[in-house]
């Protein structure tokens, strides 16, 4: 069966308008358009079914029995649609109670802080108990509803969505770049000034692939610390090389403010961003709501829009 797209709706439409209003004219007002465009929507859904409904004479337009049946089924199905919106619109405005979450500090003040406002618009009556921190948080003994990790998930006792690619890059400032030169190789990483942070797993080696190849290097650097942002201004400022994630450096990179060294190349696995839940059991539909809009808002991610 041909899925119904945009003309076939305006088909519909203009079936449904003569049939309530008698006529090409009369429905062209109902509607905002031309009688002519109402007889071509109609031509239309005749050559689309291959079947005659309207007897066209100079004076007045009959709808054939077919045309009647089709017009009531359409309009049944117009009523379900409608219903079905204010049903979900009614819903959306009488969820209420609260929902606790946690969100790395960082990339939660980055990228999701300035899209709350939108979710809490569409449910007014819901409240949101946010944590943000880089420390790990126990999230069954925490009471917390769900919580967004980064990297590689351990505790085996959450559900687990994916919801977008964890991709580690390697940037730095094009002063930097031109005080020191420009990478070529991962080898060459080891004479440059790479900014280390002993919270990586692997730390002080970067893994790195290109897909075909591995390199595993082991770093040097005259500044260690495990913060983001902290790491992420002394990019900015020269200090030296950058390995992130793509969340932390791509608005720098899109400013010209980093620039991508090595493109080709990432580094320490493909781990993901997730959204963690404690139990799939006895979900409760504030919870499920929040669960569906961070999930959309991953697709694509909103650092690659």
């Amino acid at each position: 069966m041909t899925p119904i797209d945009g003309q076939h709706f305006d088909e519909l439409a203009a079936l449904i308008a003569v049939a309530s209003n008698g006529s090409f004219v009369a429905a062209g007002k109902y509607l905002g358009r031309h009688s002519t465009i109402i007889s071509k929507r109609i031509a239309s859904l005749e050559q689309r079914l291959g079947v005659r409904l309207v007897e066209r004479t100079t004076r007045q337009v009959q709808l054939t029995d077919a045309a009647k049946l089709l017009a009531e089924k359409y309009r049944v199905a117009t009523d379900l649609i409608i219903e079905a919106q204010d049903e979900v619109v009614k819903e959306a405005a009488e969820l209420s109670g609260r929902i606790k979450l946690a969100f790395p500090a960082t990339m939660g003040r980055l990228w999701l802080a300035q899209q709350i406002s939108s979710f809490m618009s569409m449910y007014p009556k819901l409240e949101l108990d946010i944590n943000y921190s880089d420390n790990y948080v126990d999230l069954i003994e925490g009471g917390f509803d769900a919580a967004i990790r980064i990297g590689h998930l351990s505790d085996s006792r959450l559900l687990a969505r994916k919801l977008t690619r964890h991709k580690r890059i390697l940037a730095a400032s094009p002063r930097y770049l031109k005080q020191f030169g420009q990478p070529h190789t991962p080898t060459d990483l080891l004479v440059h000034n790479c900014i280390g942070n002993p919270s990586l797993q692997s730390y002080p080696i970067w893994r790195l692939s290109d897909g075909d190849n591995a390199e595993a290097i082991r770093t040097n650097g005259t500044l260690l610390t495990n913060d983001s942002i902290a790491m992420l201004e002394a990019a900015r400022a020269g200090v030296g090389i950058l390995g992130a994630g793509e969340w932390l450096v791509a608005q720098d990179i899109e400013q010209g403010k980093l620039l991508r060294i090595l493109p080709e190349w990432t580094f320490d696995g493909d781990g993901g961003i997730y959204l963690v839940r404690p139990s799939r059991h006895y979900v409760s539909a504030r919870t499920e709501v929040f669960v569906n809009w961070i999930s959309s808002l991953f697709q694509p991610s909103p650092w690659s829009n």
